[in-house]
């Protein structure tokens, strides 16, 4: 009897607290459950902004990001929550991303700025990733996990979780992951995109054709998905319904809609295209760091991304990942401490050893999930569990982490690699990698009447790079290109 009395007074807490919680949606103008309020999402994204340049760091070109605050003030003021301080970020990643932060920050990659062809594909997005704020997205996810809690007070029995979850908790321990929405919410954003970019003017049926755009860079990836569709996934129809959405709107709001292709390309004349060097880059299966001097192979098969403070690689069938980082430490116990205690590891092996001349430590560790965190070791589902191999090398007045993690399952098939990968870390001295120069971004324009594939090999682009090249320009190789249209081309 007294525990269902418990149960009966935690159930109406509950739904106190939920109602409680309720709040006026901005866009909707519905009541819905909200765990965060205004003052929170600022201070979230105030606290998770560092975090953001630190991870990714900050592109520094003046008329882009004078352009980005320009139209993003505009796009503000006709939202559905104009109050807030909006802040536009360029980040440093070829990665073809953009995204949102609550209380008003918003990021672009300089990846996905190099792929658009004219302001209005820019100002779709833009609208897209403000419409995740306006709509408070952000806030609405927590209501799925308040009732996820919910369950779990009523007995729920979770089903065991799989090793590319448990890769997860780790990289989300180490700042890896991005905010991930529903489908529902990116079809809200799509909607609230094609209405911002429409109220400042732009033509919104060229936001669903960057649509077609981020599915060749996933076809000609070999990914499943580009990163901005795996944190934005398509609700479906995507295509079509973007440009269903811009002709009845601008059916019921009729005007004169502008692209600014001519525009757009010449503001991004210059950007850096692809890997920056300097902060590493990979060719012919190695990893190169020029500022730090060092490199160590890149398993074959393997997909990989980089970014200012971490690299990381991981197979084809997601079993296996490696993660490289600057270790926290100025000597290997202080960053072996160090990681054990962040990283809440049950060391099972450490080792002394050198790596290529190097000092260097070998821990072998387990990570629970939080459910078996606590357990006795030998209950642990090897399925489950994650096992890590981390090596942490002095190099250069500096400790770096080299991790490779599998399942407990995996481990011993996956091991052989790990430590073929770290036991080739070493320094590098080769004056051509040191010396590379990144990409850029060229706007030329079309020599004569041709194909588009006629005109990139007229301009001196190699054969083997025209459907790279037509991703990057909106283009197929057989498209007609009039003499004088500018197109995009990539030198050093």
């Amino acid at each position: 009897m007294k525990t269902y009395t418990f149960c009966y007074r935690s159930m109406a807490f509950i739904a106190l607290f939920i109602a409680s919680a309720c709040a006026r949606n901005p866009v909707t103008g519905k009541r819905e459950l909200s765990l965060m309020s205004t003052e929170q999402e600022l201070a979230i994204g105030k606290e998770s902004h560092p975090s953001v340049v630190a991870t990714m760091g900050l592109y520094e070109d003046k008329k882009i990001q004078a352009f980005m605050n320009e139209k993003g003030k505009a796009m503000a003021n006709v939202s559905h929550r104009p109050e807030l301080p909006y802040q536009f970020f360029i980040v440093d990643s070829p990665v073809v991303n953009a995204f949102a932060v609550p209380g008003g920050y918003v990021y672009f990659t300089r990846g996905i700025l190099a792929h658009f062809n004219n302001e209005a594909e820019f100002a779709g997005v833009l609208g897209h990733e403000i419409g995740h704020i306006t709509a408070k997205h952000a806030a609405r996810s927590q209501k799925s996990q308040l009732l996820s809690t919910i369950a779990l007070i009523g007995g729920a029995v979770l089903a065991p979780q799989v090793v590319g979850q448990n890769i997860e908790a780790l990289q989300q321990g180490l700042g890896l992951l991005s905010l991930k929405y529903s489908r529902d919410h990116e079809s809200e954003s799509d909607k609230l995109g094609v209405e911002y970019s429409s109220k400042i003017g732009y033509d919104a049926h060229q936001m669903a054709d960057f649509f077609g755009t981020l599915k060749r860079i996933s076809e000609n990836s070999g990914q499943a998905v580009p990163q901005f569709m795996s944190t934005h996934p398509d609700p479906g129809n995507r295509f079509s319904r973007v440009h269903e959405l811009a002709k009845d709107y601008q059916a019921q709001h009729p005007a004169s809609y502008r692209v600014e292709g001519d525009t757009y390309l010449r503001l991004i004349d210059g950007i850096t295209y692809g890997e920056d060097p300097k902060q590493g880059f990979v060719e012919n299966g190695k990893f190169y760091h020029p500022e730090l001097r060092f490199q160590f192979p890149v398993p074959s098969g393997w997909q990989s991304q980089n970014s200012p403070s971490q690299f990381q690689m991981a197979d084809k069938d997601g079993k296996s990942a490696m993660i490289l980082m600057l270790a926290k430490g100025n000597s290997l116990d202080e960053a072996s401490q160090n990681l054990v205690k962040e990283l809440s590891l049950n060391v099972l092996e450490s080792t002394k050893t050198t790596i290529n001349g190097n000092p260097a430590y070998v821990l072998i560790s387990r990570q629970q999930t939080q459910q078996q965190q606590g357990q006795p070791q030998q209950t642990q589902d090897p399925k489950t569990a994650l096992q890590i191999g981390t090596w942490l090398i002095q190099y250069n007045n500096a400790v770096y982490a080299l991790h490779g993690l599998s399942s407990a399952a995996d481990f011993t098939n996956a091991f052989g690699t790990f430590k073929q990968v770290a036991g080739n870390f070493q320094s590098l001295t080769d004056p051509d990698k040191l010396n590379r120069k990144p990409e850029r971004i060229q706007i030329k324009t079309a020599p004569r009447d041709g194909s588009f594939r006629e005109v990139m090999i007229g301009l001196g682009m190699p054969a083997n790079r025209v459907e790279e090249l037509g991703v990057l320009n909106g283009q197929k190789a057989d498209d007609r290109i009039a003499r004088g249209k500018p197109v995009k081309v990539i030198a050093r």
